[in-house]
């Protein structure tokens, strides 16, 4: 969601809530929010401590996350697919990849923070 959406509909439940029950629907209202942030900071935790147990831009599969992907997804989503971190290609295109043991690499573009596009690159295989 983007963050100035979420956050107007947090001030409007805020401002909901005071007309509806005073000072004690406000703090409601805010517990709820806070409650929505933690379980969004949780989250994140978790996705960042299972890609962390993983090398960096390796995967088991890149065929299946290859089959996954689907334009718009955030980098967490991605990284929580995968289940590690991406090793950044270049910076200034947001362009990350990942590798598995067969030599087959996805590279993913983001712009704005969502995936825009990405391509599966797989090894030739050797002539016998």
């Amino acid at each position: 969601m983007n963050p100035i959406i979420g956050w107007g509909l947090a001030a409007i439940g805020v401002a909901a809530a005071w007309q509806a029950y005073g000072w004690q629907g406000v703090v409601m209202a805010v517990s709820v929010i806070v409650f929505w942030l933690l379980i969004q900071f949780s989250r994140a935790l978790r996705v960042m401590k299972n890609a962390g147990e993983s090398p960096v831009g390796h995967i088991g599969s890149t065929v299946m996350l290859n089959a996954k992907l689907r334009e718009g997804l955030t980098m967490m989503q991605v990284v929580a697919m995968a289940r590690s971190l991406g090793r950044q290609v270049d910076p200034q295109a947001d362009t990350w990849a990942w590798a598995d043991d067969g030599g087959s690499e996805v590279t993913l573009e983001f712009k704005r923070g969502k995936l825009v596009k990405w391509t599966l690159v797989r090894p030739t295989p050797a002539s016998p």
